[in-house]
C-alpha cells in the first residue's frame, strides 16, 4: 500500500467520522435539548473507545484529534492550542521570524497550502496550491493544529527545515529542504501592453498588506498618464494582507455600491460602503485570479464582478475572508476561529464559496521532462500564460 493510497484512506475515515459525530449537530432541530442529546451520543462513542478499543488509547490524542476534526468541518483556519502550544504561539507573534513563505489551511486532517509566496523558499522549491503537507521536520502533521503549524515553519534566517509533501501528480511523498529567510513581498509592478494597437495597463500585487492599495493607485495613475485606455488587475498569488486594504482596492474603480458587508454569530452586520471621492479609474477593467487567490484579495474581485465594475477572468479562488481571534480555555488553552465572514454584495460568504469568475480559464503548466510525474520534485516548467492572454483579448465594457 503506497503512501498515496494510505492518506487517501485516512482522509475518507477523517470524512466519515466527522459525518458521524458531527454531522447531526448542524442539522435544524424543534427540540430544545438536542444539542446536549448529541453531546451524550459523543461522550458515548468516546465511552466506547476507551473501552472496546483493540488496545488502550491515548484519550489525550484522541480528545485532541476530535477537537481538531471538529474545528475543520467548520473553519479550515481554525486551530485548537493546548496551553504550551498558546503560549508558544503568543510568544512567535511577538517577534519577527524569518520564513519558507506558506499560506496554509487544514484539508482531510492534514495541512493544505493556499499559496506560496512568490519568490519565498517555499516558491523556489516549487510548492504549489493544493500541495498536503504530511510532516514538518519529521513530525506528522496529521491533526496538528494550524497555528501551531506556523510556527514550527519560522525561525532564524538562514535554518532548514524539511519538510515531506504530498503533490497530486505524484505517487509518493516528495522531501523538500528549505531555508528560512527574511520575507520580502513583491513590491506592486506595472507596465504597459499593446494588443491590436490598444494600450492596457497591467497592475500586479502579491499582497494587500496595510498601505499597499496606496501603491497600487499611483501605479495606475502612473500607467493612465502613459496612455493606458483600460487595465488588467493581476490578483494571482495574493493571499495575504488586511481586509480594508480589500475594500479600499476595490474602492479604486468603484464610485457607488457595496463592496462588502461582514457578520458573525455575535457580530452584527457592518457594511462597506463605495466612497466617489475614493475613485481613481473608471477605465474598463479585467481582475486576474487563480486558486492561490485568498482573502483581502478576493473581497475586491467579488465586489468588482458583483457590481459588473469588471470582468473576473481566471480559476476558482481559494476562499479566505474573515475575522478570527482567539478564545481562551479555563486551563491555558485556546480556539483560533472565525467569528465573522465577509460576504460579496450578492450575499455568498467567501470564505465558503470563493470568487467564480465569469470568464473561466484553467492556470496550466508544462514539463518537458515525460518522468516529471513518477520521480522529479523539481518546479514544473511553465507554458503560456493563459489566464493574462484571455484578459488581454478580452473586451471589459466600460461601466
Amino acid at each position: 500500500m503506497n503512501r498515496r493510497f494510505q492518506f487517501a484512506v485516512v482522509a475518507s475515515s477523517t470524512c466519515v467520522v466527522l459525518l458521524l459525530l458531527f454531522g447531526a449537530v448542524r442539522g435544524r432541530s424543534a427540540s430544545a435539548d438536542n444539542t446536549y442529546s448529541h453531546l451524550g451520543v459523543y461522550s458515548e462513542v468516546l465511552s466506547r473507545i476507551k473501552a472496546d478499543y483493540v488496545e488502550e488509547p491515548d484519550m489525550k490524542a484522541v480528545t485532541a484529534g476530535a477537537i481538531n476534526g471538529m474545528l475543520e468541518s467548520l473553519d479550515p483556519y481554525a486551530s485548537y492550542l493546548n496551553a504550551d502550544q498558546y503560549k508558544q504561539y503568543q510568544s512567535s507573534k511577538a517577534t519577527t521570524k524569518a520564513d519558507v513563505g506558506l499560506v496554509l489551511s487544514r484539508r482531510y486532517g492534514y495541512l493544505s497550502v493556499v499559496d506560496a509566496l512568490p519568490g519565498g523558499p517555499a516558491a523556489k522549491a516549487g510548492l504549489s496550491t493544493g500541495d498536503v503537507i504530511e510532516s514538518i521536520n519529521n513530525v506528522a502533521t496529521r491533526d496538528m493544529p494550524l497555528a501551531f503549524a506556523e510556527i514550527l515553519l519560522g525561525g532564524e534566517n538562514g535554518t532548514s527545515i524539511e519538510m515531506s509533501v504530498l503533490r497530486v501528480r505524484k505517487s509518493e511523498p516528495q522531501t523538500f529542504k528549505l531555508i528560512r529567510t527574511n520575507l520580502v513581498y513583491p513590491p506592486v509592478s506595472g507596465k504597459i501592453v499593446t494588443e491590436q494597437s490598444e494600450t492596457i495597463g497591467v497592475v500586479q500585487t502579491y499582497t494587500l498588506a496595510r498601505g499597499r492599495v496606496k501603491e497600487i493607485a499611483a501605479k495606475i495613475q502612473e500607467l493612465e498618464k502613459q496612455g493606458a485606455k483600460r487595465f488588467i488587475l493581476d490578483l494571482r498569488h495574493c493571499a495575504m494582507g488586511d481586509p480594508e486594504e480589500g475594500v479600499a482596492l476595490a474602492n479604486l474603480f468603484m464610485d457607488k455600491g457595496l463592496i462588502t458587508y461582514v457578520q458573525g454569530q455575535k457580530v452584527s452586520r457592518e457594511d462597506s460602503q463605495a466612497v466617489a471621492s475614493k475613485q481613481i479609474n473608471k477605465l474598463p477593467l479585467a481582475v486576474l485570479v487563480d486558486r492561490g487567490t485568498a482573502g483581502p484579495a478576493e473581497i475586491a474581485a467579488a465586489a468588482l464582478l458583483d457590481s459588473k465594475r469588471a470582468q473576473v477572468v481566471g480559476e476558482r479562488t481559494y476562499g479566505d475572508a474573515a475575522i478570527r481571534k482567539a478564545v481562551t480555555m479555563e486551563d491555558g488553552s485556546a480556539v483560533i476561529l472565525s467569528v465573522a465572514k465577509y460576504y460579496s454584495p450578492d450575499g455568498k460568504a467567501i470564505q465558503d464559496t470563493g470568487v467564480t469568475p465569469n470568464v473561466a480559464q484553467d492556470e496550466t503548466v508544462v514539463s518537458d521532462n515525460p518522468d516529471d510525474d513518477a520521480d522529479s520534485n523539481e518546479p514544473a516548467k511553465p507554458g503560456p500564460d493563459l489566464i493574462m492572454n484571455r484578459a488581454i483579448q478580452q473586451k471589459p465594457e466600460q461601466n
